[in-house]
């Protein structure tokens, strides 16, 4: 099964990598910035409307929420397009072969998120950023273990991609079961028209992009106004992408030709700017008292704790178990090291942070200490791990 995907494989998991320095890269300017005196600047610039339409028709947001609703509903496409494709053909379509990574990422957010729970029990507010610490940033997660060259087999570069994707499906599940706002049911009908006339574009199984795009911006626009987070459009326009599994070659699958044309400018392009516009946090007045405070330290300990432990106990009994097989090559240590790897939630958290405290923004800056420091730990300690018990 990993010599049957491991050229589709090669191909995305060095794009995924490159774009993991690039995000740090981002990260780092943006933090920088924020801690100058073009920090007043940054935060103009980011809360600054721009409007986009005809006449009376027309999107009317500020940068930051372009950024987070309308290039994160295109980073949402992407990511159920590769859902959709693993299932269909890919490592997720062999029951034997996608048990580890799915039980291992069911372990990878339930633990951080009753390590989360267990800080914030008591505040009803701080509660409910419970799903931060659940994700796994699939770029940055992927390009630190890009640095480790031949020492990893690629069945674990595979094993880590699957489960970083199963734990996007989760995020992506969360953030429309529980970050949605008040649901306004007319423009509920007329996502469902949409989707609908989506649908029926697929049974015609229609090759052309541009039908499915302009229904997906009628889309967008009724999902951002039902109350449902304006991303889960992506989510639903992704599905609807017609890709045949039984095609002798790939290369007239809507589905692949979308993914292939999209993933350069997602991983170089929105996700950097996203890394950018968020991960922006003043560290004046922060000290290790700061770090005690609920929700950075139920994020810290959930990332950093949390993910190596879920990942790694529901994979351990999964194989001990026989529900599941140990990645080629690899041993306890390795899979250890990458079970900790997992806990590297950088955007993916950050984005779910901004909607867990839309309302409470002054939990803001404890989010991101909490999501870049328990990154940060677990890049360092899963990095050296692997380095050092790894075959040359």
């Amino acid at each position: 099964m990993i010599q049957y995907i491991s050229k589709p494989f090669k191909w995305f998991f060095k794009l995924e990598a490159a774009s993991g320095l690039i995000l740090l890269f981002a990260a780092i300017i943006a933090l920088i910035i924020s801690n100058t005196n073009l920090s007043t600047n940054y935060r103009d610039i980011l809360d600054t409307y721009f409007r986009l339409g005809i006449g009376s028709f027309g999107i009317n947001l500020t940068i930051l929420h372009w950024i987070n609703d309308v290039l994160m509903a295109i980073f949402f496409f992407l990511v159920s397009l590769e859902i959709k494709r693993e299932f269909i053909q890919g490592e997720l379509s062999n029951p034997k072969q996608a048990l580890l990574p799915i039980i291992g990422a069911i372990g990878g957010m339930l633990f951080p998120a009753l390590i989360y729970v267990a800080i914030n029990y008591k505040d009803p507010v701080t509660l409910n950023g419970w799903a931060i610490p659940s994700a796994t940033d699939i770029a940055f997660s992927l390009g630190v273990l890009s640095l480790l060259g031949k020492r990893i087999p690629l069945s674990l570069k595979v094993f880590l991609t699957a489960l970083a994707i199963i734990d996007d499906l989760g995020a992506i599940i969360i953030i429309a079961l529980f970050y949605s706002g008040k649901i306004q049911f007319i423009y509920l009908i007329l996502m469902l028209l949409c989707i609908i006339v989506l649908l029926i574009f697929n049974k015609l199984n229609i090759r052309n992009f541009i039908p499915y795009l302009i229904v997906g911006i009628f889309l967008w626009e009724f999902t951002h106004q039902s109350g449902i987070h304006a991303t889960i459009s992506g989510v639903l326009l992704a599905l609807t992408i017609p890709h045949k599994d039984n095609e002798k070659s790939h290369s007239h699958s809507l589905l692949i030709k979308l993914e292939h044309a999209i993933s350069p400018y997602v991983a170089f392009g929105i996700m950097p700017i996203f890394a950018f516009a968020n991960a922006g946090v003043s560290l004046e007045g922060i000290n290790f008292a700061t770090l005690l405070n609920p929700v950075p330290l139920g994020i810290l300990c959930g990332l950093f704790f949390g993910k190596q432990i879920g990942v790694f106990l529901f994979s351990y009994f999964s194989i001990k178990f026989k529900f599941a097989e140990m990645p080629n090559n690899a041993n306890w240590i390795t899979l250890y090291g990458v079970g900790i790897l997992t806990g590297i939630g950088f955007t993916m958290s950050l984005f779910v942070g901004n909607l867990a405290f839309a309302d409470s923004a002054h939990h803001l800056d404890g989010v991101k200490i909490g999501v870049l420091l328990g990154s940060l730990l677990s890049t360092i300690f899963g990095y050296i791990l692997i380095l050092l018990y790894s075959k040359k």
